[in-house]
């Protein structure tokens, strides 16, 4: 089975630009591209930073982009977002508890879609209501799960991004290792960067996002670099997980191995 995992599309005024890109024509040249290349996939999900200042009026040219979309779509939100402000135009994704939280049921298992959205901070929170949700969610179900998520739920060891990653994370992997079992993959975003590990055993992916990029500088500053913007395809066996990272933004040739000279 195929799922696509999109990130950080930063959505905003139509032509306003961040870092010399337009954030809307981007995310609609991966839309179509997922439309022309992959169309035979179960599910995608965009894992945060929706929007790029939490305006209402981003949300709804986002419900509209999205609207027909040969695929399933499910979104998370980010801290770029304004929970509040995105529930009024999903109100479909909100929680019992209020929170951007849900609960997606595929062919190859059951997703779950978490808030680690926190108000007046670009870091991350999972706070005990949250915690509790997960931990009923992986205790009430039998899985496979797959869980998605906006913030690092682990350090990635460069100070500024570690600072604004998952506060919580700690109390997120313990719960994460009392279900290892039954939890085959999580897919988060925030971080701009080609990113792999494991939280409590439990094998982890994050990728750049389909507007700006950051690079790994190990030093006290968060970057920006001219990278291709991307999004991901994940290819799910009965006992295996491939994930790709595809730079639709690249503008290079790509040459075959039967290419002349």
């Amino acid at each position: 089975m195929k799922l696509i995992h999109m990130s950080d599309i930063h959505l905003t005024t139509p032509g306003r630009e961040i870092f010399g890109r337009d954030p809307l024509l981007n995310f609609e040249r991966a839309l179509d591209q997922v439309r022309a290349d992959h169309r035979d996939a179960e599910l995608m999900v965009i894992s945060g930073d929706l929007s790029d200042l939490g305006d209402l009026a981003d949300y709804h040219l986002l419900r509209e982009r999205l609207n027909g979309f040969p695929i399933p779509v499910r979104l998370c939100i980010g801290n770029h977002d304004h929970r509040e402000t995105f529930l009024s135009a999903f109100p479909e994704c909100a929680d019992a508890d209020g929170f951007a939280q849900g609960v997606h049921d595929t062919s190859f298992g059951r997703c779950l879609l978490l808030d680690t959205y926190e108000p007046q901070t670009a870091a991350g929170s999972f706070c005990r209501t949250r915690q509790a949700w997960l931990e009923r969610q992986l205790s009430e179900h039998e899985g496979p799960f797959f869980l998605f998520m906006h913030h690092n739920p682990f350090p990635t060891h460069i100070a500024p991004v570690d600072r604004i990653g998952l506060l919580d994370d700690a109390a997120f992997r313990s719960i994460v290792a009392r279900h290892r079992s039954k939890i085959r993959h999580i897919f988060f975003g925030h971080c701009h960067m080609v990113l792999s590990g494991s939280v409590a055993g439990v094998p982890t992916t994050s990728l750049r996002g389909t507007n700006h990029a950051s690079y790994p500088v190990f030093a006290e500053v968060l970057t920006v670099a001219d990278l291709p913007e991307a999004y991901g395809v994940a290819f799910i066996g009965d006992d295996y997980v491939t994930v790709h990272m595809v730079e639709f933004g690249y503008r290079g040739e790509i040459l075959s191995e039967d290419s002349p000279g």
